[in-house]
């Protein structure tokens, strides 16, 4: 079959294989023209970094190619794969994505649900369940992309046992696009717990705070917590057996489990603000941060709607031993990222020099120095 132009197909929905080197030759035009390229999946995280400017280079039709056996725990698929049918297809084996993604759902060409499997991985998000069932970068095994030179690159694995240790494909999670290409992903699924209930307690927030510590040092089956406005929700995974004998020593009363959807999703009322929306990671004991707070993971996690200036709240995040990141609300050309200490940049610019040479791929969108 003759080569098929890139632009060809995109209306079907599905780019033929040939696609491959499609992509790979608009990388080498790029670089001959010295053109940038802002890579683009399903578009539901534009939002999150800083502006990029160039060419853009979708991937949102490079889908589908699924590979998935339940007894091995394992799925690869290419990287514009809907997250909505992967997470279908794990649901109906009874197994799930651990770590509990968010897709941020918006319309794009008629379809809410746009976010896809390689957007997942550039965005590096997890969702209510990360601190219990780990990260996205702990579940990646392996990916296939193309770098800065057009060339494709096998990084990491399809099974669990060829990937222990540090592996190269993981530095792609949360690199939003600046290092390479993705074309394929393969990741790590769990079985879905047999029973899940949702508590909720009415605590004032140092005795919230103090009880999830609590918790944490005990052998109970939590999945989740959430902590607003004087409500202290937490989420209970496992047997029957075990989650009952955990109600019996936690008390609180059952509520409606489609809370966490809203949590991860943004869809609640807090997330509703105009101002802008912080998200900052710190100690889970340390204390309350001034302004209107949504917390998770245990007290890990903090959301922050604050007009305070940047310098301000992320003095104080690190005097917390944590840091900030403006996640929402941003015009895109300040920083949105915690600055890095210049050790960890010049680090941050010699891999990407290895990755992407001649600095195509999404300028600017983690640190104005990328």
């Amino acid at each position: 079959m003759d080569a098929i132009p890139c632009s060809a197909g995109a209306s079907a929905g599905v780019i033929p294989e040939t696609s491959e080197s499609c992509l790979a030759e608009q990388i080498r035009q790029a670089i001959a023209t010295r053109t940038p390229l802002c890579i683009r999946g399903g578009g539901s995280k534009a939002f999150y970094g800083r502006a990029c400017f160039g060419e853009a280079l979708n991937l949102a039709g490079y889908a589908g190619d699924i590979r998935y056996e339940p007894s091995e725990l394992v799925l690869t698929a290419r990287a514009g794969t809907r997250l909505a049918e992967i997470e279908a297809l794990l649901a109906a084996n009874g197994q799930m994505l651990p770590f509990e993604p968010p897709s941020f759902p918006l319309p794009l060409r008629g379809r809410k649900q746009s976010a896809t499997l390689g957007g997942m991985v550039a965005a590096g998000l997890s969702g209510p369940r990360r601190p219990w069932g780990g990260s996205v970068r702990d579940a990646v095994l392996g990916v296939k992309l193309l770098n800065g030179r057009g060339e494709v690159l096998r990084l990491g694995g399809q099974v669990m046992k060829n990937v222990a240790g540090y592996d190269l494909s993981r530095l792609m999670v949360g690199a939003l696009g600046t290092l390479g290409v993705l074309l394929e992903v393969s990741v790590k699924v769990l079985p879905r717990p047999a029973v899940e209930t949702t508590l909720a307690f009415e605590l004032d927030a140092s005795v919230a705070a103090a009880r999830q510590i609590q918790w944490g040092r005990m052998p109970l089956p939590v999945s989740a917590t959430m902590y607003h406005a004087g409500r202290l929700y937490v989420r209970l995974c496992g047997s029957a057996q075990g989650v009952a004998a955990a109600r019996a020593v936690m008390g609180g009363e059952v509520t409606d489990d489609g809370i966490w959807a809203k949590v991860r999703e943004q869809t609640l009322p807090f997330f509703n603000s105009e101002a802008p929306l912080w998200r900052i990671s710190l100690p889970p004991a340390a204390p309350a941060l001034p302004g209107e707070t949504l917390t998770e993971w245990g007290g890990g996690l903090r959301w922050l709607h604050s007009d305070e200036p940047a310098a301000t709240i992320r003095q104080r995040a690190a005097a917390l031993g944590g840091h900030a990141t403006l996640f929402r609300g941003h015009d895109g050309m300040g920083e949105v990222f915690h600055p890095l200490p210049p050790a960890m940049l010049a680090l941050h610019r010699r891999v990407k020099l290895a990755f992407d040479p001649h600095g195509l791929f999404n300028p600017g969108r983690l640190y104005p120095e990328l």
